[in-house]
């Protein structure tokens, strides 16, 4: 405890939320609110399912558990336990997952009208925001790594220039790391955007476990000096699913954040996603350098396990060139499939179906394996075996298969614009040159190969096309098919 005790000035072996929740169930409080299910009698299905300690403190909100949207007693204590933990001025506990966060925190600083500069490899939840306050994207187009078909960061050049050539731009946003662990120099854009008086977002779906590397990872949000940040608890942190974090700086007003994120988020907060990021900011705190200094051994094991199997490009470090791969998180297990023949979706596919090994996703070149608190040494060794087996029974020539994952888009509106346009809905095949209405995307990652106001092209089409042959889950669309697109009448 030495070593916390020097980095955090409040004691992180609290729990407020959960050390609440465990004496309001030691008080055996008759129920006459919501939920319906009365602690789980009125749903015993539910109960035999998920256990009588889940369901009896699926509770609402009432004085001695405080109130998510206007906490003032234990909620407000775990989120000053996150903010001391995470090195912010202010944590937000959230309840609608990263999404809801990068949201929130685009919506902050974002009014109709106003210039935002961002990479366009961002999740869909970042344009959604978008389309809904109506701020414009001036799009860094990132470069591509050739080999991987990959998007990688930000050029410090080429942020440089957008803020030059946009100087009005209220904000820029970061992915901190990209969904393949490609970091960009962050600490650099932060004293851009601040040099010209803007703000610095960071995107961290996949970067909670920075706050805690210890410097062996790259640097975090908060540690670079970013205004806000929207970090996933539940991808790396051990958190539930759905349950995040959104950290602020000292230049953003944290009661104005609050009422921003009060105009989406739900007013019936779930006391399990709650204690779940308690518990997990807890374990972080005591262990987390620990922890993610053993995952980052485990995945250089697995990359160099992988590669001497041949074939197969389990990517690192050695990508970083100062500028658009600054830096790289080893934790990220990625691996390029092409060389085998196969498509990262198909090894995605052979690897569940016959292996019963489910990774995070597979792509048209690559796949990746997520690594964090819960994985153990023996299951990196059975996706090793694996994937040798798959080379030497699935082995093929490639030719004919695409490599390019990110492809420039042609903006000819701004999202809200498109989004709530007249449109028409054509053929696929119909629609080159026409302005889409909605969004394509492969899921996971949720990056939109489309997105509201930009120009259809031939080559949009073809990738389309083939990301459905080969199977990857596309999302978005109207058209659950995607026979048809919705574009701008």
């Amino acid at each position: 405890m030495s070593e916390n005790r020097t980095r955090f000035r409040l004691d992180q072996r609290r729990a407020p939320i959960y050390e609440a929740l465990e004496q309001f169930r030691q008080m055996r409080v008759v129920p006459f609110d919501v939920p319906g299910h009365k602690r789980g009698r009125g749903n015993p299905e539910l109960t035999a399912f998920l256990g009588q300690q889940c369901v009896g403190v699926d509770v609402n909100s009432m004085k001695p558990l405080d109130n998510l949207c206007h906490p003032v007693s234990v909620i407000r204590e775990a989120e000053e336990l996150a903010a001391d933990a995470f090195g912010a001025a202010h944590a937000f506990l959230m309840v609608g997952g990263t999404t809801s966060s990068v949201q929130s925190m685009v919506l902050t600083v974002c009014k109709r009208g106003d210039e935002i500069i961002l990479p366009r490899n961002v999740h869909r939840s970042v344009l959604n925001a978008l389309v809904l306050c109506g701020a414009v994207p001036v799009y860094v187009n990132p470069e591509v790594d050739k080999r991987l078909g990959i998007s990688l960061g930000m050029k410090r050049e080429q942020v440089e220039k957008a803020i030059k050539e946009h100087p009005n731009a209220v904000a820029v946003l970061v992915n901190n790391p990209t969904y393949y662990g490609i970091c960009s120099d962050l600490r650099a854009i932060v004293k851009m955007a601040h040099d010209a008086g803007m703000l610095c977002l960071a995107d961290e779906a996949h970067g909670t476990h920075f706050y805690f590397g210890g410097g062996s990872l790259p640097v975090s949000a908060m540690a670079a000096g970013a205004d806000m940040a929207s970090v996933s608890m539940h991808k790396s942190g051990g958190s539930l699913t759905q349950s995040s974090l959104l950290l602020i700086g000292p230049n953003v007003h944290p009661g104005y954040v609050r009422q921003i994120i009060n105009l989406t988020q739900t007013t019936s907060g779930s006391y399990l996603l709650m204690s779940s990021l308690d518990i997990s900011r807890r374990n972080l705190a005591l262990r987390g350098r620990q922890v993610f200094h053993q995952v980052a051994d485990m995945a250089e094991y697995a990359r160099e396990e992988i590669n001497a199997v041949g074939g197969y490009y389990a990517f690192g470090k050695e990508l970083c060139n100062g500028n658009s791969v600054f830096d790289f998180d080893t934790t990220k297990l990625s691996v390029h499939t092409l060389d085998i023949g196969l498509a990262g979706i198909e090894v995605y596919d052979i690897l569940r179906d016959e292996y019963d090994i489910q990774i995070e996703f597979g792509d048209i070149g690559n796949i990746l394996a997520y690594l964090s608190i819960g994985d153990r040494p023996q299951e990196i060794e059975r996706l090793v075996s694996a994937l040798a087996e798959i080379k030497r029974r699935y082995h093929t020539d490639g030719a004919g298969l695409l490599s390019q994952e990110y492809i420039d888009p042609v903006v000819a509106a701004s999202p809200q614009e498109a989004f709530y346009a007249p449109k028409k809905s054509l053929p696929l095949r119909e629609t080159e040159g026409m302005v889409c209405s909605e969004f394509v995307m492969c899921y996971p990652p949720g990056i939109p190969i489309l997105a509201p106001g930009e120009r259809i092209t031939k080559e949009i089409l073809n990738y389309i096309e083939y990301a459905k042959a080969k199977g990857c889950s596309m999302t978005g669309p109207e058209d659950p098919d995607i026979l048809h697109l919705n574009v701008l009448a």
